[in-house]
């Protein structure tokens, strides 16, 4: 047995359509989230992600307490076209970054045990 054959995994991982920057996305679920997620807080924000390699196109919300939620919407245009037909302000994540309120909803959550999405 050779040394490096030791190191082989006897497993690979498949790469199907759930995952990856091109990866499957089921767009009336996800607007179906947003929408429940706007209705059942208040002063909600919309931030679009650009892709990478890694991840399509996303929106996060933004309540006014920063707690937040995140969804897949496949392009930017397809992004920003959904956040303007929820009706709520909508910005460019590159542009402005996240508000203070989501990252002091974040060490809160990690403080009580919580989780963030």
């Amino acid at each position: 047995m050779g040394w490096f054959s030791r190191r082989k995994s006897k497993t690979q991982v498949a790469i199907g359509p759930s995952d990856g920057p091109q990866m499957a996305i089921d767009r009336k679920a996800a607007e179906a989230h947003l929408r429940e997620f706007i209705a059942s807080r208040r002063g909600v924000e919309a931030y679009v992600e650009p892709p990478t390699s890694v991840s399509p196109t996303t929106v996060v919300l933004i309540a006014h307490d920063g707690e937040w939620t995140r969804r897949a919407l496949g392009t930017q245009a397809e992004a920003w076209t959904i956040s303007r037909k929820l009706e709520i302000p909508v910005y460019d994540v590159n542009q402005t970054g996240y508000p203070n309120r989501m990252r002091q909803w974040n060490t809160r959550q990690r403080r009580t045990g919580g989780s963030p999405e």
